[in-house]
């Protein structure tokens, strides 16, 4: 029996150059999707002057923004006690605290005796102010968390971003608002 399809042509083999060629252009695509998305997120969130606001802290302290703004970078916080991903950052945004300046907001997270629980169920010590309703972080523009803003010495929101920050992005962009 004779075999009447005509052989196949062989494609030749992809060069190493070539197969570097395709990673980088999906790598470059995939970064682009990433980047888009991560601008998407933080679309409705504050930009220029940080919103100034006054509240108190967990212990009844009075605090203001202006407290924090001046000698040098300050990061604010939002975050929620039932948000799963504000858990895993936590820990590292405690430890921020020991080295910059931090103010952190629960937002939607009960009642003051509420929030102080979980951080103490939690072992965590953050400066931090209730926010049950959302109001400071309706002016924010905070409409998920966790959610970061860097505010240089002069008061200007120079990073924010919506979603998990890792722990180096978060104290290089400190480092960064020093001269920004």
């Amino acid at each position: 029996m004779t075999d009447t399809q005509p052989d196949k042509p062989k494609r030749p083999k992809p060069t190493a150059r070539r197969r570097a060629l395709g990673w980088g252009i999906q790598i470059a695509i995939a970064l682009a999707i990433f980047l888009l998305v991560r601008a998407w997120m933080a679309r409705d969130m504050v930009e220029g002057p940080a919103p100034e606001f006054e509240a108190e802290l967990l212990d009844g302290s009075p605090v203001a923004l202006a407290d924090y703004v001046g000698d040098e970078p300050v990061l604010l916080h939002f975050w929620a006690s039932w948000c799963a991903i504000c858990r895993l950052e936590e820990g590292e945004i405690v430890r921020l605290s020991d080295s910059h300046p931090v103010l952190t907001v629960a937002m939607q997270s009960g009642e003051r005796e509420e929030v102080i629980a979980h951080l103490n169920e939690r072992e965590r010590e953050l400066t931090t102010v209730n926010d049950p309703q959302g109001r400071i972080a309706a002016r924010y523009g905070v409409q998920g968390v966790p959610a970061s803003f860097i505010i240089n010495t002069d008061g200007d929101v120079v990073f924010r971003k919506q979603g998990y920050a890792p722990p180096l992005e978060l104290r290089f962009r400190l480092w960064l608002a020093r001269w920004l």
